[in-house]
């Protein structure tokens, strides 16, 4: 028993001896601060890594401009830098900053209209790691930066008129995938295209001629195709005495201009107004009106059998309707215009008044009433709404065409 009892108080003694020694180390012991670094950039070294990375940009954009730097501009050229710039690696670093340069500058080596240079920019893209790989991909434009660039080309290919074919899809399938955004653009080019390609009665080659006479006879026949009766003439100043520009002149007149001329009054002069402007694509041609001032509407005429069953307005009761109401009258032709009559048009290789003037006097040997009839040179075409002969008095001159 007593044993026991010893065994036991020796515990106790140890035990509060190790709680002793744990309680003088844990008052012994220096609390450690924990605390959370923070980097501080100062704004002079955030001034310099924004500078460093203008400036990097700043040398891209110099070095894709130095491939088009060329004195020489022409579609080899051009090839030759697109060819240039895929041999810097795999890769294609810095291929949408080049497709853009390259579109930039495409007018100024006239292949602005050349469907093979337009594949050649599209072809610059990589292919395969940009073709989205599920729908959440395809709906929010996967590489947006890189479609965007191929939708703004051929954006510039439908401003220029440029038709894309099947070789051009496959290279937007085989770089953007069959249900992307640029390939969807391709197949609404394809579809209006074709339609609206064919859609003008007035058919154009697909680069309009240089010259300028050409261009004015393209232009004055288009004009002309209102009055089946309309011909078109190649006249010759040198042919009118005392002319003193020694130009050409295509003038275009109907037998039914012709016919309005004679009927005209001589005592009522007629004007020769311009220039106006018709656009043949890209290529702008100048034309000249001869106008006369436009006729009044013509007098109803009065019904002459009163026992006409179609003037009964009221049949119920057997009145005659009194109004006078027109059954025949005079027919107005295409040439006679609320603003006025259009007796001819033309276009010079000077648009001077001296060729005018001579084109007035060439039309004499197929008006004679012409030489009878005072002529007005206005200053300058009416914009919108036509002015009256003495609106135009200050600003317009008279002359007369001899006989």
């Amino acid at each position: 028993m007593a044993l026991r009892g010893h065994l036991l108080l020796r515990g106790l003694l140890h035990s509060a001896v190790r709680n002793v020694s744990v309680i003088q180390t844990t008052c012994n012991r220096t609390p450690t601060l924990v605390s959370h670094i923070r980097t501080i950039t100062t704004s002079h070294t955030a001034f310099a890594a924004r500078r460093k990375n203008d400036n990097d940009e700043e040398k891209t954009s110099m070095t894709i401009q130095g491939y088009f730097s060329s004195k020489e501009k022409n579609k080899d050229v051009f090839m030759v830098a697109c060819d240039a710039f895929r041999t810097r690696g795999p890769q294609l670093r810095g291929h949408v900053e080049f497709i853009y340069a390259a579109m930039k500058n495409m007018e100024d080596f006239g292949v602005h209209k050349d469907l093979e240079v337009y594949k050649k920019l599209l072809d610059l893209m990589p292919k395969g790691k940009m073709i989205p790989t599920n729908i959440f991909q395809q709906e929010f434009m996967h590489y947006p930066r890189q479609q965007q660039c191929a939708i703004d080309c051929l954006e510039q290919m439908e401003l220029n008129g440029v038709m894309p074919d099947s070789e051009t899809e496959m290279v937007l399938r085989n770089t953007f995938g069959k249900h992307s955004h640029p390939v969807s653009k391709f197949g609404r080019m394809m579809y209006w295209m074709p339609k609206f390609k064919n859609a003008s009665p007035w058919p154009l080659p697909a680069s309009p001629p240089n010259d300028a006479l050409e261009l004015a006879q393209l232009a004055v026949a288009r004009m002309c195709t209102v009055d089946p009766s309309s011909s078109v003439t190649v006249l010759q100043t040198n042919t009118v005495e005392d002319a003193i520009d020694d130009t050409w002149i295509v003038s275009g007149q109907s037998l039914t201009q012709q016919k309005l001329v004679e009927e005209l009054p001589v005592d009522q002069p007629i004007k020769v107004e311009g220039p106006f402007r018709i656009f043949l694509r890209d290529k702008l041609v100048g034309y000249f009106i001869l106008r006369a001032e436009a006729r009044p509407p013509p007098e109803p005429i009065k019904r002459e059998v009163i026992d006409d069953v179609g003037s009964l307005k009221f049949w119920f009761t057997g009145e005659v309707d009194p109004e006078e109401e027109t059954n025949l009258g005079r027919p107005v032709s295409v040439h006679e215009q609320e603003d006025g009559i259009i007796l001819g048009i033309c276009a010079t290789g000077t648009s001077s008044r001296d060729s005018l003037l001579s084109w007035v006097r060439l039309l004499e040997t197929t008006n004679p009433n012409l030489a009878n009839i005072p002529v007005l040179f206005t200053q300058a075409s009416p914009i919108g709404e036509v002015m009256t002969i003495d609106q135009l008095s200050n600003k317009s001159e008279t002359a007369t065409i001899p006989t």
